[in-house]
């Protein structure tokens, strides 16, 4: 199965700088997470963990919270390359997801409830639920995808985990706006 058909088939790389998925990375690499905010016809951030070579990915609507009473929508879309991480700019109008991205957050992190003896890791998605603790900037500590019964399997929620990092009510996405890359917020990516 080529997990990135998906992803190349939606781009023009003539026309967007968003890098090509050539390859699936090698497997052995650390556990890494990113979160872009993308403007796009509506703001909403992808969230990112590298599972199986590539960045499985989410779409969060509202992004991510560190309230673990609020529960996220996260619509699973498809795979990206591995150096989609670290990617900012302005895809073009006409294109697919046509908008600004920033790396709202990045890091590494540890998964919790990865079966052991998978032949291979993707398979962990099959079971509808993905625990992880991240070592991100602005997101640590426990998170919980949980595929929603009956919704269709793309729809999952994301939440936050009861731990020393949960903060009750507030914002994390209005009171930390900016990338920790280029220090921009989303709207002043040229």
């Amino acid at each position: 199965m080529d997990r990135l058909a998906q992803y190349n088939k939606l781009r023009d790389f003539d026309a967007t700088a968003e890098p090509k998925g050539d390859a699936v990375a090698d497997v052995k690499r650390a556990h890494v997470f990113v979160v872009q905010k993308h403007h796009a016809s509506r703001l909403h951030y992808d969230f990112r963990l590298s599972i199986g070579g590539v960045l499985v990915s989410w779409a969060v609507p509202k992004g991510p919270s560190l309230d673990p009473s609020q529960r996220r929508l996260a619509v699973r879309t498809e795979d990206h390359p591995f150096d989609y991480r670290d990617f900012e700019g302005v895809i073009p109008p006409g294109q697919y997801g046509a908008g600004k991205v920033i790396v709202w957050d990045a890091g590494d992190f540890i998964p919790l409830n990865l079966p052991e003896g998978l032949a291979d890791e993707y398979e962990w998605l099959a079971k509808g639920s993905v625990y992880v603790e991240l070592h991100g900037k602005k997101l640590r500590g426990r998170f919980k995808l949980i595929q929603m019964e009956g919704r269709g399997e793309e729809n999952w929620l994301l939440v936050k985990g009861n731990d020393e990092y949960a903060v009750r009510g507030g914002d994390v996405t209005k009171e930390q706006p900016l990338s920790v890359i280029s220090g921009k917020d989303v709207d002043d990516i040229e």
